[in-house]
């Protein structure tokens, strides 16, 4: 316990110590953050899901926060229904089997350009007598355009641009336009819209509901890709799915690295031989080409990659520096000690000669964890990623695979890739520093 404080005492000395320190607990966070609100499946659920999960996101829609490094204010994406109370709805009693619904929902409307795109999906409830409704948008300057009249199936979704009848009445294709610019002028009518929907029932048990969903050009925090999926998702999802990867691969190849060399320093004759010949040949087999290999042919599991990047990892480089370490701490005089009082080989290895390796593996194993997460960020981006999780590396693939960067959609490749080198640099740094406090030699560098 004195141990650690003192090394918690010189730890906070260093200042990038601290930031990558906070780097890490803040990834942390967001990781038990994502697990806590999205479980497993729902997120799978979600990632897998087409238009029928996201319909109500528009496609490549960049972030909200657009808005604040742009002088045109691009429309931002929103929702409201009836259901959850976020449009008024009031049902009035005309008959026995007669009443009218009706539903308003009033916005702000102050941007520099027209939605992509207005979208009602109605749900009912009738025997035999479809319901009826009439749409009309009330303009800030006291226009009252009729949008559309229909009847009303259990599930409807009427689209306002695709509205051949309105593209008549208003006598262009460009509906969305026509509706919120002045016909005079030409210019954005900004201020608060009413969109109101008048519905009739001719049934006694009839029921009627609306969804209004206007699509801009910006949605959320992340935005949107060309499957209308929220990118926070698997920016969110991902981070668990990256710590998880590089905490386990950088752990399970440490220590049984460390294990392994022990053993074999310890027994030496053909075990320590079988060891480093194993090594040797593993140090010239092409890693990332055989998990390429097994993801092509095989499986793109991450746990899979996960288990052979621990397998490959095992017989690695450090093996050889451990077992010099070791050859000098078998020969110390507590070893002797040991020997002498009748300690058995197993004691000897897990109790005195792994123990005093673990203040030097601590640095080494922190630093490591960035490159096994970039590992997975990588096979993600060759398209070798786990099909069924969204992860950092997945969406970068998504983004070069639709040429986002050709059209302008940076921030599809950006958010991904800034987590990615903000986990690097939060371990880095913390690695780097607990270097200097176990390592002296460096202390004074």
């Amino acid at each position: 316990m004195t141990a650690l404080k003192n090394t918690f005492r010189e730890l906070i000395q260093y200042p990038s110590a601290v930031l990558g320190t906070l780097t890490i607990l803040l990834l942390l966070g967001i990781a038990a953050y994502a697990l806590a609100t999205i479980p497993y499946d729902e997120a799978v659920r979600q990632w897998r899901g087409g238009e029928d999960v996201w319909y109500q996101n528009p496609k490549y829609a960049a972030p909200a926060w657009y808005n604040f490094f742009s002088k045109t204010k691009k429309p931002v994406s929103f929702k409201a229904s009836t259901v959850d109370g976020g449009m008024t709805k009031t049902v009035t009693a005309a008959s026995a089997d007669i009443s009218s619904v009706d539903m308003a929902y009033s916005f702000e409307y102050d941007y520099d350009a027209p939605p992509q795109e207005i979208t009602l999906y109605f749900t009912t409830t009738f025997d035999q007598k479809l319901p009826f409704a009439s749409v009309v948008l009330v303009t800030p300057d006291g226009r009252e355009i009729k949008i559309g009249k229909m009847a009303v199936d259990r599930k409807t979704t009427y689209r306002v641009s695709q509205d051949l009848k309105l593209q008549k009445s208003l006598k262009t294709e460009r509906v969305m336009n026509a509706l919120f610019t002045n016909p005079d002028t030409g210019k954005m009518v900004k201020g608060t819209y009413q969109l109101r929907i008048e519905g009739t029932t001719f049934e006694s048990k009839s029921g009627m509901d609306a969804e209004l969903v206007l699509h801009g050009d910006l949605y959320g925090l992340a935005g949107t890709d060309k499957y209308r999926r929220d990118l926070l998702l698997p920016l969110l999802y991902g981070t668990p799915i990256a710590l998880a990867f590089g905490l386990v691969a950088a752990l399970g190849t440490a220590f049984l690295t460390m294990i392994i060399a022990a053993i074999g320093t310890w027994y030496g004759g053909w075990i320590d031989e079988l060891i480093q010949r194993i090594t040797e040949v593993n140090l010239v087999l092409p890693f990332l080409a055989i998990l390429i290999m097994v993801g092509t042919f095989y499986s793109r599991s991450i746990w899979l990659m996960l288990g052979i990047t621990i397998l490959l990892g095992i017989f690695g480089g450090s093996i050889k520096s451990y077992r010099a370490i070791f050859l000098q701490s078998k020969e110390a005089s507590y070893i002797e000690a040991a020997r002498a009082y009748g300690a058995s080989s197993g004691r000897i290895i897990f109790t005195y000669l792994i123990p005093r390796m673990v203040p030097l593996l601590i640095p080494t194993l922190v630093s490591s964890v960035p490159g096994y997460v970039f590992l997975e960020a990588s096979l993600a981006v060759l398209g070798l990623g786990d099909p069924l999780l969204p992860t950092w590396g997945k969406v970068i693939n998504d983004a070069f695979a639709d040429g986002a960067l050709y059209q302008g959609r940076y921030y599809w490749v950006l958010e991904p890739a800034v987590l990615l080198m903000f986990t690097g640099l939060g371990f880095a740094m913390l690695g780097f520093a607990l270097d200097r406090i176990f390592n002296p030699r460096l202390r004074d560098m």
